[in-house]
């Protein structure tokens, strides 16, 4: 099993990284090799580089290297594509391949492929925002690694999962190791769109383009992993491409049960009384999601860090250790750590902001799954022949096409969408109020 098959429906991302991890196999060896002149025989010409009117990469390929590595490999690179698609995952296989201690690069059985696929790998250093936005700090201490030369592999690598929520000062400090890259450091940046990052920071990342999956290569990678074929189904045209929602409406119980408690506000929207339930109802579910998923990594992460600093640990008297003991009765007092306080509460935001971060994400799943609906509904009144999104909700379908005109479908599919780009964009917006506002809505189209 080699790193790209993680990829599913990605052949000509897959087909440009092994270009590429193969040019940079050969910019790294001397000059005199002898595999050079077959290698520069058989290089593909790259069908996602930079072509005419384009933005392209600084070019840092180390001397020595071919035409090939100079046209394949770069130091910067921009991962794109929707969420879900595995923009992580091409980043992360194609770090993998540049270890890999075989031939062609990209095994995923040696040493240099498992600890990076497992993230244990000593030159890769990942970076992924706990919250909202991605400061300043971790970016300088990313560019400090990048300086560094490989401990044990041949690159240094930078993953940034993220880019997107880079804040100004961020974005800065990353944009002049991009302009003076190490010799040896790759930029790996992952981001929904090449509109989500900066243009000073884009125009120097070669850029690789991920698809939605057709439902048909999500199936089949759910059958592998084990699922029904009918589970399988559902789950790939219900994910609409996305791959870890794919796997846990295959697999779990209580993803497919939420999704059911999603696709059925439409028909609870009756009173303003019932509105406002049903948006409580999804802001419900999201908070219990977020707690679930961050509670036990919040107090042992606060735990960590007050044993760290010391909190909570008791001194008796304030003898030095020559003396023999203390005296009967002495009172301990607790030790107090200078700037522990304000390590805490820093820790204490950093948490609420990756709580609302769940919040936000969970919500946003649950407004695509109702657009799909509202597109299966439209699809339905107009009689086009695409295949359902959530083809095992047919009998909601069709009694919500009954029930309305395709003029009101669309303008609710409107509010929705609009809903979960206002949530987005605004991220101190109070999700119950920009819920409830939409089920309003869907009940007044």
């Amino acid at each position: 099993m080699s790193v790209w098959d993680a990829l599913v429906g990605q052949d000509s991302v897959v087909a440009t990284l092994r270009a590429a991890a193969g040019a940079a196999t050969i910019a790294l060896r001397p000059a005199s090799s002898p595999y050079d002149s077959a290698a520069e025989a058989d290089a593909v010409p790259d069908p996602t580089g930079p072509g005419p009117g384009t933005e392209s990469s600084t070019d840092t390929t180390p001397p020595g290297a071919g035409r090939s590595s100079r046209s394949g490999m770069t130091h910067s690179w921009l991962f794109t594509g929707p969420p879900g698609v595995g923009r992580e995952q091409a980043a992360r296989a194609f770090a993998a391949s540049l270890t890999c201690e075989r031939e062609p690069p990209g095994c995923g059985e040696c040493a240099g492929c498992h600890t990076v696929l497992t993230d244990t790998a000593t030159d890769l250093r990942t970076v992924t925002p706990e919250g909202l936005s991605l400061g300043v700090k971790d970016i300088r201490a990313l560019v400090r690694d990048a300086a560094s030369a490989p401990s044990a592999g041949r690159w240094r690598i930078l993953l940034l999962t993220d880019a997107d929520r880079l804040t100004e000062a961020a974005a800065n400090a990353l944009l002049k190791a991009l302009e003076e890259p190490a010799e040896r450091a790759v930029f790996l940046l992952c981001a929904p769109s090449v509109e989500d990052v900066l243009p000073t920071i884009r125009s120097r990342c070669r850029t690789v383009s991920l698809r939605l999956p057709a439902a048909a290569d999500v199936r089949a990678m759910l059958i592998r992993e084990g699922a029904d074929e009918r589970s399988a189904q559902v789950a790939a045209q219900a994910s609409q491409g996305h791959l870890d929602l794919a796997r846990r409406l295959a697999g779990d119980e209580a993803t497919r049960t939420h999704r059911a408690a999603v696709l059925r506000i439409p028909t609870r929207l009756g009173r303003v009384g019932a509105c406002l339930a049903a948006a409580t109802d999804l802001v419900d579910v999201a908070n219990a999601d977020a707690e679930a998923a961050n509670s036990v990594r919040d107090e042992a992460e606060t735990e960590s860090l007050k044993t760290a600093l010391g909190v909570g640990a008791t001194a008796v008297g304030g003898k030095s250790r020559s003396a023999k003991a203390s005296k009967a009765g002495a009172k301990s007092r607790t030790m107090v750590v200078r700037g522990a306080a304000g390590a805490l509460k820093e820790l204490e935001r950093n948490q609420k902001s990756r709580g609302r971060r769940t919040v936000l994400d969970t919500l946003d799943r649950a407004l695509v799954d109702l657009a799909g609906l509202y597109r299966d509904v439209l699809a339905e009144q107009l009689g086009a022949s695409v295949e359902a999104i959530h083809p095992d909700h047919a009998a909601e379908t069709a009694s919500l096409a009954a029930a309305a005109t395709p003029e009101q479908t669309l303008r609710r599919l409107e509010a929705v969408l609009a809903t979960r780009t206002a949530l987005a964009d605004n991220p101190g917006l109070v999700p119950l109020l920009a819920v409830e506002s939409l089920t309003l809505a869907l009940r007044d189209a």
